[in-house]
């Protein structure tokens, strides 16, 4: 328990006896570092209900903390803020408790009911980017550490596996291909079939551009460039489950999820279980027959189906099209409430989708609470900005994107060479050397995302990521090889805690940071942002490395104070894997 939670009773009934007043909220803040004090009383919230000078208030509070709470041994007050002292004996028992809990900041039991969170979703055509690593990060991330806060939590993901943009790749491997299988060309199975989704684009601008010189429009052309209508009736041919087709459709799927597995093991992610459009793309309809019986939805003239939102500042918004097909927002239905079928106890889920999506899930989240569902309170879309190059956009029809096998193996490379620029890996051997050089370029990579708010737009800049110094991953994974180092060379047992009378200011300063990590975790998981992790990491390693700078651990000639330091390096590190393993991120024992 943070040193806040501690003082809220006291304070609550310090109020209650000199103002006469039983108020339950209470606001803290870290004491900002210019003022002696451990923790921050904000009184100006108070002013309301108390009425009188800021200043004064917190002066009579703080005269009876003092007087009255074993813990506080001073205050001083600035304005309406009062800075509380706390006794050292407080921070040293706080952190015997904390000290041998293994997975310190982690809720051990957790709930009976489950979150889905869904990932990646990428199309069978092409393979992942550094548009789909921002998602896969941020969703893996956001479901560990909602395990972390003590819920129950499934990953998943849907593939987008039909559709007119899939019988492009199909229909180009059949007029280009060749018989080339990824086994023939020593090619992933999705940079495969993604290079014949640029195929087809460049032969479908040619012929654009052959249509016009003949004289017509180019919205004409595009409508009828022959190799369009060819792929349009190969999507009638998959949908009559023609077998030539949909034979050749499952070997191309295939291939791609073949590549996809690959990238996935190589970013350290996994899903529970994986939905398919060419499964789920039906699903929804007799939700929309439901929705008609309920007054929920309305019929137009023409037959098709809609729901008008116009009383929630929305719009009306189709959901099935007059000729009796599904919409994307009819799918969506049909995939939420299966899921809730195939996993009885779910009550809510996280959908990780880039914020051009923000309409859309509005809309998805308000039909299926007019529809009844009580677990459609529990939805969340977990948007995110783009993530930009100093090149610019991406576009993966024009065969632009930066792809994320080659993007891994990029940062990979830059830590190599920024770790043998600094010669931080000296004295390993070649295999350690390129297990470390993973672990680096990886970690830059995801800390370098993970860092940023979801909501903000990223410019992604390689070689900064890999920066030994500042707020990135390969600094915080130094500061750990570090402590490691220092633990090797402790050349005695201290599993034992020892208690410390006094503490140096410094112990004093990480221990209070370290108790907050289990706040930062729960923070983390009620606004769904891995980012309060990463910057708490941050936090938390700046503070260790002025305390490695101030005081003397291994050298230290008082025993009990050297058994101690070591300890709280100890914790430390522990502390830094259980958040990183939070982000997905390794440690390195050596750098």
């Amino acid at each position: 328990m943070s040193i806040n939670h501690t003082l809220i009773p006291f304070v609550k009934e310090a109020v209650s006896s000199i103002f006469q007043l039983d108020i339950e909220n209470f606001e803290f803040q870290s004491t900002k570092k210019d003022f002696e004090g451990d923790a921050t009383l904000v009184v100006f919230p108070l002013v309301k209900q108390i009425k009188g000078n800021p200043a004064a208030i917190a002066t009579q509070i703080g005269d009876y903390l003092k007087k009255k709470c074993p813990l506080v041994t001073d205050f001083n007050v600035v304005q309406g803020f009062l800075n509380i002292c706390i006794k050292d004996s407080y921070y040293a028992e706080v952190f015997k408790d904390i000290y041998s809990v293994e997975k310190y900041g982690y809720v051990q039991q957790p709930s009976n009911e489950a979150v889905m969170v869904e990932y990646a979703s990428p199309n069978t055509n092409k393979p992942l980017h550094l548009g789909h690593i921002r998602n896969v990060l941020l969703g893996y991330s956001v479901a560990e550490i909602l395990k972390a806060a003590g819920k129950k939590v499934y990953k998943t993901q849907i593939i987008n596996d039909r559709g007119i943009h899939i019988c492009k790749s199909m229909l180009a491997w059949q007029k280009f291909g060749n018989g080339q299988t990824p086994t023939s060309e020593n090619l992933k199975g999705d940079k495969l079939v993604g290079n014949f989704y640029v195929a087809f684009d460049k032969a479908y601008k040619e012929q654009i551009d052959q249509l016009k010189a003949n004289g017509m429009e180019e919205e004409q052309a595009k409508k009828e460039a022959p190799i369009l209508l060819e792929a349009q009736e190969m999507l009638r041919k998959w949908e009559a489950n023609d077998e030539e087709v949909v034979n050749l459709w499952k070997t191309m799927n295939q291939w791609v999820y073949d590549g996809f597995d690959v990238t996935y093991k190589n970013i350290g992610v996994d899903f529970d279980k994986n939905y398919y459009e060419s499964e789920t793309y039906l699903l929804g309809k007799d939700l929309v027959e439901e929705g008609l019986q309920k007054g929920v939805f309305f019929k137009k003239p023409d037959g098709s189906v809609w729901i008008d939102l116009t009383d929630e500042g929305l719009d009306e918004k189709l959901v099935l099209r007059a000729d009796g097909t599904s919409v994307y927002i009819t799918q969506d239905l049909g995939t939420a409430t299966q899921r809730v079928k195939d996993f009885s106890d779910v009550s809510g889920m996280v959908y990780t989708v880039g914020n051009e999506q923000d309409y859309h899930f509005k809309v998805l989240f308000l039909i299926l609470k007019k529809l009844g569902y009580s677990w459609a309170e529990n939805l969340y879309h977990l948007s995110y900005g783009m993530v930009d190059l100093p090149s610019g956009k991406m576009k993966s029809r024009e065969g632009t994107v930066v792809d994320a096998d080659d993007l891994i193996a990029d940062m990979w490379t830059t830590a190599k060479e920024i770790s043998e620029e600094l010669g931080k890996l000296d004295g390993l051997c070649e295999d350690d050397k390129d297990k470390l050089y993973q672990t680096i370029g990886l970690g830059a990579l995801k800390y370098y995302i993970l860092k940023v708010d979801p909501k903000k737009r990223i410019l992604f800049d390689p070689k900064e990521s890999v920066d030994f110094n500042g707020n990135t991953g390969p600094f915080i994974q130094y500061t750990y090889a570090r402590i490691q180092s220092i633990l090797r060379k402790a050349s005695f047992d201290y599993s034992q805690v020892v208690i410390a009378n006094e503490l140096h200011p410094k112990e004093k300063e990480l221990i209070k940071v370290l108790t907050g990590f289990p706040d930062a975790i729960q923070l983390a998981a009620k606004t769904y942002s891995p980012a309060i992790i990463a910057n708490y990491t941050y936090d938390l390693v700046k503070e260790y490395n002025s305390f490695y700078q101030s005081v003397s651990i291994l050298g230290e000639i008082d025993e009990n104070k050297k058994i101690f330091r070591v300890q709280l390096s100890n914790k430390v590190a522990q502390t830094i894997e259980n958040a990183f393993r939070l982000l997905g991120i390794n440690v390195p024992e050596r750098m």
